[in-house]
């Protein structure tokens, strides 16, 4: 069983800057790890995935603005979001699967509860 934990959401203006964590606990061999989004009344989208093997995804409407990446040693994931848009408000989750999963999010079955960033106008 793995428990992820999401950190580092809230209110910022447009332009600014956040990174998201999300620690994992329980039996934590880090795989593919992806951060998701859901958008209010829009239906949950990958945002940034990570292999083990150091490859990333990101989707079309992050790319250039946001980077994924891992610290093992402290079974981390991080998410920086630079230069941050309204349309990037959402709650963001952090997942998790077993090995050689892709970007669909039914093939992750570990979950963190989510953290709110709100991007004002």
């Amino acid at each position: 069983q793995v428990q992820l934990v999401e950190s580092g959401g809230g209110l910022v203006q447009a332009g600014d800057s956040l990174r998201l964590s999300c620690v994992a606990s329980g039996r934590t061999s880090w795989y593919t790890v992806g951060w998701f989004r859901q958008a209010p009344g829009k239906e949950r989208e990958s945002a940034a995935i990570t292999w083990s093997d150091g490859i990333t995804y990101y989707a079309d409407s992050v790319k250039g603005r946001f980077t994924i990446s891992r610290d093992n040693a402290k079974n981390t994931v991080y998410l920086q979001m630079n230069s941050l848009k309204p349309e990037d408000t959402a709650v963001y989750y952090c997942a998790t699967g077993p090995p050689g999963i892709g970007v669909r999010q039914s093939e992750y079955n570990y979950w963190g509860p989510g953290t709110q960033v709100t991007v004002s106008s």
